[in-house]
């Protein structure tokens, strides 16, 4: 197998490539309702001939590409769902549907593991081993589409070997990878906290207790498991979103909500901190004479490439894209469910630039005027054809 084939077979399946991207892009769905979606990648890997069961953990796909003889399992993975964003890029191809853009790259990674697909379908006698195709629902929303798919039996008859999944990343020119060994996502967890009193007349706080000051120290209070309870070593972000002061002027509300997040590098103090939120909570509240109701959403895990898979890929990587096209990337905090494969099987998460000429005013990722340039699909799924085909060439 040769570098060569691969690139002029991508090179081939282009125009599909971005057909099956813009028309995703058009047509997006939020979580937890990709019916269409889910019908339209069925549609596809029919045409292929790839056998797949349907409805896992929701409208989870797992489709499965056989090699000519026995060998490993490799998985494949994309994300299907869409924000509740109104897109303002101006495209041809933009979302048709009100308030629903793909806003995160869905779009694009369905429609490189689909070109993938063709690629490797069209390689299938020289393969030796087996290639999953995960297309999973609900990475965008707790309790994410990676859990439920994996609770709903998704690898009960295959157990794959090696995980394998990317995504976009605007800021990093199109054509380089970005990969990290180790941790290399926070986990991610969301808050919901109510504060009850007693309101009433701004102008009489004596008469009241005050659920807006109470609510106030809460946010300021709760940055200290921050600063004083985690280790500094330890990479960790609490951050507040929404805080809902439902009064006026002069009118204090008997109740305050506050919602946020928590993001973590460390599993243990992951849940440390989720104690003492609970606990610093209440006992702020109730010494400005309040109650503090804490719910807590557990979300996703961290994301972990395992060392020694991070270390073939990386270099099958190079071997495909070139030296100077793949770099080691930072940590960062935004969260991924991929990381519930993640610690289960050997797994590589890595990203892919899709910064050029084409998209150089474009806003990021969740934003409403983020957009990709096409031309990054050449790397994205040669890389993740070649990273397929190597990782099933290696010894058992």
């Amino acid at each position: 197998m040769n570098t060569q084939l691969i690139t002029q077979k991508v090179a081939d399946l282009l125009p599909y490539t971005i057909q099956t991207y813009r028309h995703l892009h058009q047509n997006p769905e939020l979580s937890f309702e990709e019916k269409e979606t889910a019908a339209f990648i069925r549609k596809q890997l029919d045409e292929l001939g790839i056998p797949y069961t349907s409805g896992i953990g929701g409208e989870g796909i797992l489709g499965r590409i056989e090699g000519a003889q026995p060998g490993k399992i490799i998985a494949l993975r994309t994300d299907m769902d869409a924000l509740p964003i109104q897109e303002n890029t101006g495209l041809p191809w933009a979302s048709t549907k009100k308030g629903v853009m793909h806003a995160c790259g869905h779009d694009a990674h369905m429609a490189t593991l689909l070109t993938t697909a063709r690629v490797l379908v069209d390689m299938k006698e020289q393969l030796k081993g087996t290639i999953l195709l995960i297309f999973q629902p609900a990475e965008e929303r707790c309790p994410g589409g990676a859990n439920l798919m994996l609770q709903d039996g998704l690898f009960d008859r295959y157990k794959p070997e090696v995980i394998l999944g990317q995504h976009v990343l605007p800021g990093m020119e199109t054509g380089k990878i970005g990969i990290r060994s180790g941790l290399c996502m926070a986990s991610a967890d969301e808050l919901y906290l109510e504060v009850e009193g007693v309101g009433g007349h701004a102008a009489l706080p004596h008469f009241l207790n005050d659920t807006v000051l109470a609510a106030s120290s809460i946010v300021v209070g709760l940055q200290q498991i921050i600063s004083r309870r985690i280790p500094a070593h330890v990479p960790a972000v609490l951050s507040f979103g929404r805080f809902i002061a439902d009064g006026a002027t002069n009118v204090i509300p008997p109740s305050v909500s506050i919602h946020g997040t928590l993001r973590l590098m460390d599993e243990e103090w992951r849940a440390r901190a989720k104690e003492w939120i609970v606990e610093n909570a209440r006992l702020i509240a109730q010494a400005n004479g309040c109650t503090c109701k804490v719910h807590i959403e557990h979300g996703y895990p961290c994301v972990y490439n395992d060392p020694s898979t991070y270390e073939k890929g990386k270099a099958y990587l190079k071997e495909f894209l070139g030296e100077e096209q793949v770099e080691d990337m930072e940590i960062r905090m935004t969260a991924e469910d991929f990381g519930f494969y993640s610690q289960l099987y050997p797994s590589l998460f890595y990203r892919f630039g899709v910064s050029g000429t084409s998209n150089k005013n474009a806003g990021g990722l969740h934003t409403p005027s983020f957009k990709i340039d096409e031309d990054a699909f050449a790397a994205s799924i040669g890389g993740f054809a070649w990273l397929a085909i190597k990782f099933l060439e290696e010894e058992q």
